[in-house]
């Protein structure tokens, strides 16, 4: 593993790094989730930490670490929203400016957060060269340092810190599932887990309609241009040349689910665990359902990713 951009040793570093600031994010369970897979499942509540996502873990580290020459230069990145709400978070918490760089597309719900974080927003194409023009002429502009919301090895190590903590509370797991779309909660899982449990067994989950780490691992090299067509706009981003790396090597599996599989599974959790998750996170609780894997009498782990649901439309405008 020694070869690979993230070591064990950088999750543990990240896990010191980031206890002052982030939550403890409870571990919740569901006797209806687990009849219906028929495996005792522990799902890790990300949904629930500051910003309403796992991403706050990797950017709090990423600036966290960042010198002091750097923090005076300020911080840029593009995300389509979870990422640029930890970052502006993370920013604001070290005193340093931040720049995001958003899909025109990006959810209003992750938009107003980032802006009320304090993050300055600059528009970009719905593509991923849109995004990646945009961020480099900003850059050219302010010389801020960029972070990269899925590739940037202190990013990768705070995301780690998830399954790190899940495993402390509930020890050994057969199996454990993460969604994917850049692969950075996806890399650090793999990192962390293969070095506390060896013998579990770590998938990528990823929508059929975005399923660039899907036929990149089995072509064996990494797909960057593709219209990714799916509800889970967390994952619409292709894999890094880091994480495509971590994946390449440790991930057991990719498992691919339909976009009907998301919205059923979303609806499951939010009736039946009282608890609000976006569609990202329900492409991990999908295969436990539609049992493409053996969940068979097993102890599984799903992180949750997300909660950052926009609501506009579903209720009723006041008077």
């Amino acid at each position: 593993m020694s070869s690979l951009s993230v070591a064990w040793e950088d999750i543990e570093r990240a896990r010191r790094s980031i206890t002052p600031l982030v939550h403890r994010t409870p571990v919740m369970t569901s006797t209806s989730i687990d009849s219906a897979a028929g495996a005792k499942v522990f799902f890790k509540c990300e949904n629930l930490q500051r910003t309403g996502s796992f991403k706050f873990r990797g950017a709090g580290n990423a600036v966290s670490l960042l010198g002091e020459a750097e923090q005076r230069r300020g911080v840029l990145t593009h995300s389509s929203g979870n990422h640029a709400q930890a970052l502006a978070l993370a920013a604001r918490l070290h005193h340093v400016e931040a720049h995001v760089v958003m899909p025109e597309n990006a959810p209003d719900v992750k938009r107003r957060a980032t802006r009320d974080f304090g993050a300055t927003i600059v528009d970009c194409p719905p593509t991923h060269a849109g995004r990646i023009d945009t961020a480099a002429r900003v850059q050219e502009r302010t010389g801020a340092v960029f972070i990269s919301a899925h590739d940037d090895p202190c990013v990768i190590a705070g995301q780690g810190t998830a399954v790190y903590e899940l495993i402390e509370e509930v020890g050994d797991l057969d199996l454990i599932l993460a969604p994917v779309g850049g692969g950075g909660l996806l890399s650090g899982t793999l990192i962390a887990a293969k070095h506390l449990l060896p013998g579990a067994l770590v998938i990528g989950c990823e929508p059929a309609g975005a399923d660039d780490a899907y036929r990149g691992l089995q072509a064996g090299k990494r797909i960057v241009e593709f219209t990714p067509d799916t509800i889970a706009d967390g994952l619409r981003t292709p894999l890094g040349e880091n994480t495509f790396e971590i994946l390449r090597k440790l991930a057991d599996d990719i498992a691919l689910v339909s976009e009907q599989e998301i919205v059923d599974s979303m609806r499951l959790i939010w009736e039946r665990m009282k608890i609000l998750i976006e569609p990202s996170s329900a492409v991990a609780v999908a295969p436990l359902l539609n049992h493409s894997l053996d969940t068979a009498g097993k102890r599984v782990g799903v992180i949750l990713s997300g909660g950052n649901v926009d609501l506009t439309g579903l209720l009723p405008q006041g008077r």
